[in-house]
Protein backbone atom coordinates (compact mmCIF):
# COMPACT_ATOMS: atom_id res chain seq x y z
CA UNK A 1 0.00 0.00 0.00
CA UNK A 2 0.87 3.93 -0.83
CA UNK A 3 -0.40 6.27 1.09
CA UNK A 4 0.02 10.16 -0.54
CA UNK A 5 -0.19 13.07 1.04
CA UNK A 6 -0.64 16.65 -1.23
CA UNK A 7 0.28 20.05 -0.24
CA UNK A 8 1.31 22.88 -1.98
CA UNK A 9 -2.30 24.36 -3.00
CA UNK A 10 -3.56 27.88 -2.89
CA UNK A 11 -4.72 31.22 -4.98
CA UNK A 12 -2.13 33.10 -7.34
CA UNK A 13 -2.36 35.42 -10.02
CA UNK A 14 -1.64 34.29 -13.63
CA UNK A 15 2.06 34.02 -14.70
CA UNK A 16 2.77 33.19 -10.84
CA UNK A 17 4.05 30.07 -9.76
CA UNK A 18 3.56 27.38 -7.30
CA UNK A 19 4.89 24.51 -6.68
CA UNK A 20 3.18 21.12 -5.24
CA UNK A 21 4.38 18.17 -3.38
CA UNK A 22 2.82 14.63 -2.80
CA UNK A 23 4.67 12.56 -0.22
CA UNK A 24 4.66 9.17 -0.16
CA UNK A 25 4.49 6.58 2.93
CA UNK A 26 4.61 2.99 3.25
CA UNK A 27 6.63 1.86 0.06
CA UNK A 28 9.28 4.21 -1.96
CA UNK A 29 8.26 5.31 -5.18
CA UNK A 30 11.09 2.92 -6.10
CA UNK A 31 9.44 0.89 -9.63
CA UNK A 32 6.76 3.01 -9.36
CA UNK A 33 4.82 4.52 -11.68
CA UNK A 34 3.84 8.48 -10.69
CA UNK A 35 1.62 10.88 -12.12
CA UNK A 36 -0.28 14.47 -11.41
CA UNK A 37 -3.89 14.64 -12.79
CA UNK A 38 -6.25 18.05 -12.44
CA UNK A 39 -9.93 18.41 -12.34
CA UNK A 40 -12.11 21.11 -13.31
CA UNK A 41 -15.47 21.10 -12.20
CA UNK A 42 -17.91 19.55 -15.04
CA UNK A 43 -14.68 18.33 -16.84
CA UNK A 44 -12.83 15.09 -16.63
CA UNK A 45 -9.47 14.34 -14.83
CA UNK A 46 -7.12 15.15 -16.75
CA UNK A 47 -3.44 14.21 -16.96
CA UNK A 48 -0.64 16.41 -16.16
CA UNK A 49 2.56 14.93 -15.98
CA UNK A 50 4.40 11.85 -14.85
CA UNK A 51 7.62 9.46 -14.46
CA UNK A 52 6.97 6.28 -16.21
CA UNK A 53 10.69 5.92 -17.12
CA UNK A 54 11.14 9.19 -18.34
CA UNK A 55 9.17 12.05 -17.30
CA UNK A 56 6.04 12.89 -19.83
CA UNK A 57 4.34 16.38 -20.16
CA UNK A 58 0.57 17.40 -21.48
CA UNK A 59 0.93 19.52 -24.22
CA UNK A 60 -1.05 22.08 -22.23
CA UNK A 61 1.57 22.69 -19.58
CA UNK A 62 4.91 21.69 -21.49
CA UNK A 63 7.45 24.54 -20.97
CA UNK A 64 5.61 25.85 -17.99
CA UNK A 65 5.55 22.78 -15.16
CA UNK A 66 7.95 20.64 -14.20
CA UNK A 67 7.56 17.16 -12.71
CA UNK A 68 10.49 16.37 -10.61
CA UNK A 69 11.12 13.08 -7.73
CA UNK A 70 13.31 12.75 -4.45
CA UNK A 71 12.82 9.08 -3.88
CA UNK A 72 15.09 9.52 -1.14
CA UNK A 73 12.20 11.30 0.62
CA UNK A 74 10.07 9.92 -1.04
CA UNK A 75 7.97 13.34 -2.56
CA UNK A 76 7.59 14.38 -5.87
CA UNK A 77 6.74 17.49 -6.85
CA UNK A 78 5.38 19.25 -9.60
CA UNK A 79 6.76 23.41 -10.35
CA UNK A 80 4.26 25.59 -12.23
CA UNK A 81 5.13 28.60 -13.52
CA UNK A 82 3.72 30.75 -15.94
CA UNK A 83 -0.07 29.96 -14.58
CA UNK A 84 -3.26 30.77 -16.58
CA UNK A 85 -6.33 30.65 -15.24
CA UNK A 86 -6.81 27.75 -17.19
CA UNK A 87 -4.85 25.66 -14.81
CA UNK A 88 -7.14 25.92 -12.00
CA UNK A 89 -8.06 22.50 -11.05
CA UNK A 90 -7.96 20.34 -7.95
CA UNK A 91 -4.50 18.66 -8.57
CA UNK A 92 -4.06 14.91 -7.56
CA UNK A 93 -1.01 13.03 -7.10
CA UNK A 94 -1.22 8.99 -8.14
CA UNK A 95 0.99 6.05 -8.59
CA UNK A 96 0.49 2.22 -9.15
CA UNK A 97 3.32 -0.58 -9.21
CA UNK A 98 4.02 -0.89 -12.76
CA UNK A 99 4.82 1.35 -15.65
CA UNK A 100 2.17 1.73 -18.45
CA UNK A 101 2.51 3.11 -21.70
CA UNK A 102 -0.75 4.40 -20.69
CA UNK A 103 0.10 6.47 -17.96
CA UNK A 104 -2.10 9.25 -18.82
CA UNK A 105 -5.27 7.17 -18.10
CA UNK A 106 -6.28 7.82 -14.78
CA UNK A 107 -7.67 4.78 -14.46
CA UNK A 108 -4.37 2.75 -14.78
CA UNK A 109 -3.50 4.37 -11.12
CA UNK A 110 -4.41 2.46 -7.95
CA UNK A 111 -3.24 5.25 -5.15
CA UNK A 112 -4.37 8.46 -5.19
CA UNK A 113 -3.74 11.78 -2.87
CA UNK A 114 -6.75 13.71 -1.56
CA UNK A 115 -6.19 16.24 -3.99
CA UNK A 116 -4.74 20.24 -3.48
CA UNK A 117 -7.03 23.29 -5.10
CA UNK A 118 -5.36 25.27 -7.69
CA UNK A 119 -6.78 28.82 -8.36
CA UNK A 120 -5.69 30.99 -11.01
CA UNK A 121 -7.13 34.49 -11.00
CA UNK A 122 -6.99 36.69 -14.26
Amino acid sequence: QVQLVESGGGLVQAGGSLRLSCAASGRTFSGYAVAWFRQSPGKEREFVAAFVGRIHYADSVKGRFTFSRDDAQMTVYLQMNSLKPDDTAVYYCAAHHYYSDSYYLAARYDYWGQGTQVTVSS
